[in-house]
């Protein structure tokens, strides 16, 4: 099948299902979300490809406590005036949506993004920070254990920076919201830190930078982001980021991605010949040859394509109108080279500048003008 035949039946048949079915399941997940008293959620942003120079972002906000994909709004770049304020109209689309469904929230697990943070405080929505964000180094453990263990935010800025004190082999500390670490009184025999070196000074000026502090203070107690960054592991195989798509198409396939992800993302661990639990072997570059210990879950499943199939076939190709009407509620924003204009051959012709000087470039053609007379010369007289 040719491409043009391909985009003329998804056009007509495809996307019209996609989008019926996606609108409906999602009013389903909004029913049930408006009759909770609060909700946690995440929201993160995917760009279609790397840096500040992609064309779409795709804003996914999803229920934390059942990893479920809520909303997934898409934004193209000069519907904001650049890709980096994507994120944060990604963010206002959903959360509007979600207050109009009568959703109450309880608070909103995200990144450090600036825009998102002044956003989300003019609003007055509680926002926390995923940990892995924070900080991707080696003090990741004692930053999820600062997190998970604390109640309060200066609860969690005194752990984090006991840790100051445990690097010089002292295990009490002067602040009383932690005045004592928790580990065994007997200490493996290690080279601790000497304070007022120059190594002591490097680190603890990392530990106690500003911004990282008022990062801690934030963190998110029970919630993490990672189901987001699973679900945008799922996308990729569905929208590569290698190639280019129109608009719809590009919100079907993330549609497609949530339908996937719902579906499969609360899988159980299968079980092994033996008949115990199953596990697999992952060896992350991150690790630099490590390994980590994953559980083996059961085969994914695709009712969803089957349903989708069946409503195709049954329902819009007999009478596709109130599909593609439901389609045409969509606002696709123009192409990102409609404000730029086309010139005429003429005007690119005359606009044409080389490399060589007037000089040359006249030279140049007075001499091939006398060359092709001398062969044409030579071509008659042959």
């Amino acid at each position: 099948m040719r491409y043009q035949a391909f985009r003329k039946h998804a056009k007509t048949y495809l996307e019209p299902a996609i989008v019926w079915k996606w609108k409906r399941a999602q009013q389903v997940e909004l029913q049930s979300l408006s009759q909770q008293s609060k909700v946690i959620i995440g929201g993160d942003m995917r760009a279609d490809s790397p840096g500040h120079c992609a064309k779409f972002g795709s804003y996914t906000v999803m229920n934390l406590e059942t990893s479920t994909v809520i909303d997934i709004q898409l934004v193209q770049s000069n519907e904001v005036g650049g890709s980096y304020y994507m994120e944060k109209e990604g963010l206002k689309r959903s959360l509007a949506l979600l207050e109009a469904s009568g959703v109450t929230l309880d608070c909103i697990v995200t990144d450090r993004h600036l825009q998102i943070q002044k956003y989300l405080r003019e609003k007055g929505i509680t926002q926390y920070y995923d940990v892995w964000h924070i900080d991707k180094g080696e003090g990741l453990n004692h930053l999820y254990w600062t997190a998970s263990s604390s109640k309060t935010g200066p609860e969690k800025v005194a752990k984090w920076t006991s840790v100051i004190h445990h690097i010089h082999n002292i295990h009490t500390h002067e602040d009383p919201l932690f005045p004592k670490c928790e580990h065994s009184d007997v200490i493996d025999k290690r080279r601790w830190l000497k304070p007022g070196s120059k190594a002591s000074y490097r680190l603890e000026k990392v530990l106690t930078n500003k911004r990282f502090i008022e990062g801690v203070e934030k963190l998110s107690p029970h919630h993490q982001t990672s189901s987001l960054e699973a679900f945008h592991s799922v996308v990729i195989r569905f929208a590569p980021k290698s190639v280019v798509y129109p608009f719809i198409g590009m919100l079907c396939r993330l549609y497609l991605s949530a339908f996937h992800f719902n579906e499969n993302a609360n899988r159980p661990q299968s079980t092994s010949a033996l008949g115990g639990p199953a596990f697999k072997l992952a060896f992350p570059k991150a690790k630099k040859g490590g390994y980590s210990l994953k559980r083996r879950k059961i085969e994914p499943t695709f009712c969803y394509v089957n349903e989708l199939i069946a409503l195709t076939f049954e329902s819009v190709v007999p009478d596709p109108a109130p599909f593609t009407e439901e389609l045409q509620k969509i606002t696709i924003p123009e192409d990102l080279c409609a404000e730029f204009s086309v010139p005429s051959m003429e005007e690119a012709i005359a606009g044409f500048v080389s490399r060589f000087n007037p000089a040359q470039v006249e030279n140049q053609c007075r001499y091939c003008l006398h060359t092709l007379s001398l062969f044409e010369g030579r071509h008659m007289k042959g």
